[in-house]
C-alpha cells in the first residue's frame, strides 16, 4: 500500500504521461510561491494551463476532483499569478485543469481531466 505522499507522486507521474501523450509541453512539475504549490505547469496551442492532481487509492470515499476546494482554487491563482510575474509570462490564455486520478484494487486507475475548471 503507497502512503499518500507517494500516492500522490504516483498520480503526477500518471498526470504529466498523460499530458505528453497529448502533445502539451511539460515546462513545470511542483512549482511554489512560499508555502502554495502548483502540481503541473503546461502549455499546447500558446495556452499556459496551471494543473491540479487529486489521486485516491480508492472510490470508495467520492472522486478525488471533489477534494479541490474554494480555498485551494484560491491558492492556485496566487500561485498562477505568481508563476506568470516570476517568469515574465503573459500568455494569450491561461487555463486550470484538474485531473482526477483513482486507483482499482487490481493495479489500474481511472484519470479523469476536467478542462478550464475555474
Amino acid at each position: 500500500m503507497l502512503t499518500h505522499l507517494d500516492l500522490g507522486k504516483k498520480g503526477e507521474e500518471i498526470a504529466r504521461a498523460h499530458f505528453s501523450a497529448q502533445e502539451y509541453i511539460i515546462l513545470c512539475a511542483n512549482w511554489k510561491l512560499g508555502r502554495k504549490e502548483i502540481d503541473l505547469i503546461v502549455s499546447k496551442d500558446q495556452c499556459l494551463v496551471f494543473v491540479e492532481v487529486k489521486t485516491l487509492a480508492t472510490d470508495v470515499w467520492g472522486y478525488p476532483e471533489k477534494n479541490v476546494t474554494v480555498g485551494k482554487i484560491r491558492r492556485i491563482r496566487a500561485v498562477a499569478e505568481g508563476y506568470m510575474n516570476t517568469m515574465k509570462v503573459l500568455p494569450k490564455r491561461i487555463r486550470f485543469d484538474i485531473v482526477s486520478i483513482t486507483f482499482r484494487e487490481d493495479g489500474s486507475h481511472e484519470l479523469v481531466h476536467f478542462e478550464d475548471c475555474f
